[in-house]
């Protein structure tokens, strides 16, 4: 603990919401998530931007983020490439990002990754080398990630059919090149 950090000013965690974990291919966690352990799907879909498609597989009281790479530029590709599949990030739930980025920066954890932008998804970060090997994401969200989709399934997901826009999963007009 820093020397100006009192012991009641640590963070304020809700609750653990998710881990995540990094594959190449995410059709293969299906048999043993969804048909061996009875995970539910939930939500999924892919992140253009960021060349990521993630699917959200959920247990009593807790979801496994799966993340897929879609193009070889993504930062998840180059994770995989070093590391291997694996754990990639454990998701916390606070009230306040904000407040949360500057209750570890007093601590003397460093941030990364400060984004305030969305009601629907605020986040900060401590990297893997401060945290004993796993990235840590701290989100405040005003959105409801646990109750299931009935709009689409995990299968439209590996199809690429849906795209997040607004941090909502909506179906995309085309499919993308070289998306598979």
């Amino acid at each position: 603990m820093s020397a100006d950090a009192a012991p009641g000013d640590g963070v304020k965690v809700r609750r653990i919401d998710h881990v995540a974990i990094a594959l190449p291919d995410m059709a293969e966690a299906a048999p043993l998530l969804l048909d061996t352990l009875g995970g539910v799907f939930i939500k999924g879909g892919d992140n253009d931007e960021t060349g990521i498609r993630l699917a959200h597989i959920g247990f009593p009281g807790f979801k496994i983020e799966l993340m897929q790479p879609l193009r070889a530029d993504s930062i998840l590709s180059e994770s995989l490439r070093r590391k291997g599949p694996g754990l990639h990030h454990v998701t916390f739930i606070v009230d306040d990002v904000t407040d949360t980025d500057t209750r570890l920066r007093a601590r003397g954890y460093a941030t990364a990754g400060l984004d305030t932008s969305s009601s629907a998804w605020s986040q900060t970060y401590i990297r893997p080398k401060l945290t004993f090997g796993a990235l840590l994401q701290f989100v405040a969200t005003d959105l409801d990630w646990h109750t299931p989709t009935e709009e689409y399934t995990f299968e439209d997901v590996l199809a690429a059919k849906l795209v997040w826009r607004d941090y909502v999963a909506c179906f995309r007009d085309t499919q993308p090149e070289g998306v598979s």
